[in-house]
């Protein structure tokens, strides 16, 4: 079967006019016909804000109770006492000016930097190469941070960071399709809640317009905010 033919298979078990709650949503995405390999699910919720506006960037992260699914590598980027914290959470590779020479010379097999907050200008001669990669740590997202340890181990298993796009929509990567509904749920709402969290002050009016849910290669399901939001509340 063709990746068309079954997109478009997959497509017919979807209602196009009907906002889902979650759990129905998850439901007819188990259901899609199965790829030769397991597929991410991904959300985008699309904001009321206005990205043009520094103080209405959203930008955060979230610890998925059930991680994404693949192995992430850590570099810590760090110096003292930091290097043995780092090490016994189990970051990759711990270092500072070797690893910060590697990276300048074209390194970048990994897929999180952390340092602490004396560290971090060391790496400011590497910003043009981790920036545009998404790889530059930021406190924001719990990367530039005192308590290597602890965010070490966060993003081992499984810490997504999301920052809106200038359209207003955000992106992140929830699990795999096998992961099956229930644990698909719980880490939508560990990202969904931390979406939340991240609400600008000075945003007015509706804050969550829009969200979807699908597979990587899949169609979309047009989720309900208000029930989202309701059960993020009470949860």
């Amino acid at each position: 079967m063709s990746h068309g033919k079954l997109y478009r298979e997959n497509l017919t078990k979807v209602d196009r006019n009907k906002k889902y709650v979650l759990d129905e949503a998850l439901t007819v995405l188990e259901g899609f016909q199965s790829r030769k390999f397991d597929e991410m699910v991904e959300v985008a919720i699309n904001l009321g804000i206005d990205p043009k506006q520094s103080d209405q960037m959203v930008r955060g992260a979230a610890v998925l109770p059930h991680g994404i699914g693949k192995p992430v590598r850590v570099v810590a980027i760090v110096k003292g006492e930091s290097e043995k914290e780092a090490k016994d959470a189990g970051a990759d590779h711990v270092g500072c000016d070797d690893l910060i020479e590697k990276i300048e010379k074209g390194w970048l097999d990994f897929d999180r930097v952390i340092t602490t907050p004396e560290c971090l200008k060391d790496l400011t001669k590497v910003a043009k190469i981790l920036g545009p990669k998404g790889l530059m740590p930021n406190k924001k997202t719990g990367t530039v941070t005192s308590e290597m340890g602890k965010a070490v181990k966060e993003q081992k298993l499984g810490k997504v960071e999301f920052k809106v796009e200038k359209a207003g929509i955000l992106h992140a990567v929830i699990g795999k399709k096998s992961f099956g509904s229930a644990k698909l749920k719980e880490n939508f709402f560990s990202l969904f809640e931390s979406v939340l969290k991240a609400k600008p002050s000075s945003s007015k009016g509706t804050y969550i317009r829009k969200v979807a849910i699908s597979p990587t290669m899949g169609p979309s399901l047009r989720l309900d905010p208000a029930s989202l939001e309701t059960a993020a509340k009470s949860s």
